[in-house]
């Protein structure tokens, strides 16, 4: 059973997916690509129907592959939505932040994931395209507001230069992971009295091969509710 095992023949303890939504041309594709393969494309066309990509790496000594879905933002393709959410656990929203109409958008979007989505699903706001600070059209304040009162993760991300990006999905993917395990760890309670609160602490994150850049570059933000 080959699904089972990631990229070193581990078994993969959890799958999660997680899906990007948004209108066309925010850059979800190219968020993916930058985070899956560590790529860029400036030549990147729209997407059509819907693709993933997975990425296996540990969260708490756990084998996680992350399944990321990415969708065209245009209306034609809407009729996907309710295949396209359903099993996801986590959800990015990004807008251009050098496009005031995409973050607009940004509460149809959210109002539509939550009419198809699990209630419990880890939402985050993603503002992609920081690097293009002279343009922009979206106060950091704004979306900030927004992401506090809708109780979202918020980040702004470039694609381009690859500000953040690693540290919005594993930041999304760790909350995943914590929410998950509390679950598990409600039910073997009911058996274990004392349970294994060590689940709920200290979230370690290592990715092979790679160092999880933690601190946001200049120009750009993290929050997190």
């Amino acid at each position: 059973m080959s699904n089972l095992y990631g990229d070193y023949n581990q078994k993969i303890d959890y799958v999660f997916k997680v899906v990007l939504i948004g209108d066309s041309a925010v850059g979800k594709s190219q968020l993916l690509a930058r985070f899956a393969r560590n790529e860029f494309s400036v030549d990147s066309k729209a997407t059509i129907g819907v693709e993933f990509q997975t990425k296996t790496l540990s969260i708490d000594n756990k084998t996680v592959k992350a399944q990321i879905w990415d969708t065209a933002g245009q209306e034609r393709y809407r009729a996907v939505t309710s295949a396209y959410y359903r099993g996801a656990v986590g959800a990015m929203l990004v807008y251009d932040m050098t496009k005031r109409q995409s973050f607009d958008h940004m509460a149809r979007w959210l109002e539509e994931l939550r009419g198809h989505a699990d209630k419990n699903i880890v939402i985050m706001l993603i503002g992609n395209k920081c690097d293009l600070g002279s343009l922009r059209a979206v106060p950091t304040e704004d979306a900030q507001e927004f992401a506090q009162r809708e109780n979202l993760f918020f980040m702004e991300t470039s694609a381009l230069e690859a500000t953040n990006v690693e540290t919005a999905f594993l930041t999304i993917l760790s909350e995943i992971y914590r929410i998950i395990s509390k679950k598990t760890l409600t039910a073997n309670d009911e058996h274990d009295p004392a349970g294994h609160q060590g689940l709920l602490k200290g979230t370690r994150i290592i990715v092979p091969g790679q160092e999880t850049n933690q601190e946001a570059k200049s120009g750009c933000c993290f929050s997190s509710t």
